[in-house]
């Protein structure tokens, strides 16, 4: 089973970015796609982006197209998320997830497997 750990959330104001990491190990990490998936107080956790397991396919959320780029590195282990021109609606805990197949995917119960998630909080 894949074991995920997500670092680089933080406080940041309206307009600022932030980069965010997944740490994987565990089963074989480059065979899979990943996502990044996030989740508000009181809201249900949504779809962000997703990544192939070759990394030349990519997916995205209509809210954060065009400012959030998905990224991965299989000799590191990790996936990123470069968050730019950040808005107060992008504040939520982000989550990492593992697919279950090579292909993008953007449904939370596609996933094997969950980090513990970290705080983004964007002030006006």
């Amino acid at each position: 089973q894949v074991q995920l750990v997500e670092s680089g959330g933080g406080l940041v104001q309206a307009g600022g970015s932030l980069r965010l990491s997944c740490a994987a190990s565990g089963r074989p990490f480059s065979d899979v796609a990943m996502g990044w998936f996030r989740q508000a107080p009181g809201e249900e956790r949504e779809f962000v982006a997703s990544i192939s397991w070759s990394g030349i396919t990519t997916r995205y959320a209509d809210s954060v197209k065009g400012r959030f780029t998905i990224s991965r590195d299989k000799v590191k282990n990790m996936v990123y998320l470069q968050m730019n021109n950040l808005k107060p609606e992008d504040t939520a805990v982000y989550y990492c997830a593992a697919g279950q197949s090579a292909v993008v995917f953007q449904s939370p119960t596609t996933a094997q497997a969950w980090g513990q998630g970290t705080q983004v909080t964007v002030s006006s």
